[in-house]
């Protein structure tokens, strides 16, 4: 017979305490009548260290923040990271919502803290996850936390959306430079920022890049509109494109594809868009604002642009193949190193571009004996350019025909929608129905046609009309002829300078004259 014996005596197992922690979490947005997060950290440090069986290993909090992922809490993932590394055994919080708000957030922690044998106390709704009950009592308690996050999102979503409809313009004041809040909320003029807003405007349509303007305005120590002597090309172009500058205001540019990732994506007409005119003060006039437009599109036409602060940068332009002049260094590591602007396609051609090259010298040597030609003959083409602006490019006839125009395709738009709902509410003829809808559609699409070449035939002349005045304005300042290169002379009346040969180069100016 086989005879077992026990070689050690029994270990009764020791009474270990859990280290348990607390999570309490504080939406500023929602929850202003809940209790503090002060009280609650004292509430878990009360409740944690009163209970023999546990060992306090902190509170984790996040103030502020909605509970809808839990992508952005700090407090919550290093709470979390803490539990995977060993450090603690449980964690209590108030209720599943103050957790997450987030079904697939809520469960995914909550499994991933089971695989670990980390348990999580829910006060309010008494589920542990451990228990046998705790999973399927989480997924239907997230759920309907996930709801009611849903239904304050769609109201808050819906609140923004009337406002925008009503024309109500928001402003986020310490991101967006010129302007700032009075006492009785109207949005009103910093003088002080506006300057600046006019200056980068002014700059961009001498010619400056963004990136150019921005070193600019840190190289003469401009504070930005958080009171910092740093600016970004990116952030210039972004002003140069806001529309709120000139008064005006486009509304729900963006939308958010849902309330839990919040993401948010460029309004391409799956929601309405709300154009508001005179919504507040303007900084800049709508004809600067559509000539930076312009000098936008021209510019994103050039061919291989150059990032340069020369004021050459995007000014001399190849005959040839169309493409800009860049610098090149030759023999740079010689005596005789040097620097000369060059078209920037000239051997990526299957055919060499015939086009010389320039000492930055001569270049400015080209632009002098150009402008002070025009300096010469300054009566004369003032004269001219006032002509052209009071005569072939006035707007008024053409925009006393654009109202009516308006108002008849407004017209045939509703007539049409009225065609559409009629059929889809009472029983017709769809042959007569398919007759009159294209009748109509032909004649509303041959309306609507008619009003956009109009208003882009204003809104060109409109353009070459500021245009030619900014270029009389920078004629008229020049008394004399110049006797050397100045920058500033350059950018307001120089447009570009083309190339072709050695002998053969076109300076173009701001009023389109050529010489």
């Amino acid at each position: 017979m086989t005879k077992i014996t026990r070689i050690n005596p029994p270990v009764l197992p020791m009474m270990e305490k859990k280290r348990v922690a607390a999570y309490a979490r504080v939406s500023v947005d929602y929850d202003k009548n809940l209790e503090s997060l002060y009280t609650q950290i004292r509430y878990y440090n009360s409740l944690i260290q009163k209970n023999f069986k546990w060992e306090f290993a902190g509170v984790y909090t996040d103030e502020g923040i909605s509970g809808t992922s839990t992508a952005k809490r700090e407090g919550f993932k290093s709470m979390i990271s803490d539990a995977l590394k060993g450090k603690i055994d449980l964690i209590v919080t108030k209720s599943v919502s103050r957790f997450a708000r987030n079904t697939v957030d809520s469960l995914t922690t909550v499994r991933k803290l089971k695989e670990k044998r980390i348990e999580i106390y829910f006060e309010k709704e008494n589920i542990w996850t451990l228990d046998s009950k705790g999973e399927l009592l989480i997924t239907i308690m997230s759920s309907l936390a996930q709801e009611e996050s849903r239904s304050i999102s769609e109201n808050c979503t819906w609140g923004i959306r009337k406002r925008f409809e009503e024309g109500k313009v928001r402003m986020s004041y310490g991101s967006f430079l010129g302007y700032e809040k009075d006492d009785d909320g109207n949005i009103v003029i910093n003088e002080r920022e506006a300057k600046i807003v006019q200056y980068i405007y002014s700059r961009f349509l001498q010619g400056l890049t963004p990136g150019a303007i921005a070193r600019e305005l840190e190289a003469n120590e401009i504070k930005n509109v958080r009171g910092q002597v740093k600016w970004y090309g990116s952030t210039i172009k972004s002003m140069l494109q806001n529309e709120k500058y000139t008064g005006n205001a486009i509304l729900q540019k963006t939308y958010s594809t849902d309330f839990l990732s919040k993401k948010r994506k460029v309004n391409n007409g799956e929601i309405p868009k709300f154009y508001v005119e005179n919504s507040h003060p303007s900084i800049i006039t709508q004809e600067q604002y559509d000539l930076v437009q312009s000098e936008f599109k021209k510019r994103g036409n050039l061919k291989n642009k150059n990032i340069s602060t020369s004021v050459f940068a995007n000014k001399v332009i190849c005959g040839d193949c169309g493409s800009v002049y860049t610098t090149k260094t030759w023999h740079s590591t010689s005596k005789y190193k040097r620097i000369i602007w060059q078209c920037n396609n000239k051997y990526k051609n299957k055919v060499k571009c015939s086009t010389p090259h320039f000492r930055e010298e001569e270049l400015k040597e080209i632009s002098v004996d150009a402008i002070n030609g025009l300096i010469k003959d300054k009566d004369s083409i003032i004269e001219s350019c006032n002509f052209v602006i009071n005569q072939v490019l006035k707007t008024e006839e053409l925009k006393a025909k654009e109202e009516p125009l308006t108002i008849e395709v407004d017209k045939l738009s509703k007539e049409l929608n009225q065609l559409v709902a009629s059929n889809a509410t009472t029983i017709q003829n769809q042959a007569d129905y398919d007759e009159k809808y294209n009748n109509l559609y032909s004649t509303y699409s041959s309306a609507l046609d008619g009003l956009k070449s109009l208003q882009s035939t204003i809104q060109d002349k409109t353009i070459r009309q500021s245009k030619i005045k900014q270029f009389l304005n920078g004629l008229k300042a020049q008394d004399e002829i110049i006797t050397e290169f100045s920058s500033d002379v350059f950018l307001s009346l120089i447009d570009i300078i083309k190339v072709y040969l050695k002998d053969d180069i076109k300076v173009v100016f701001k009023n389109e004259y050529m010489v």
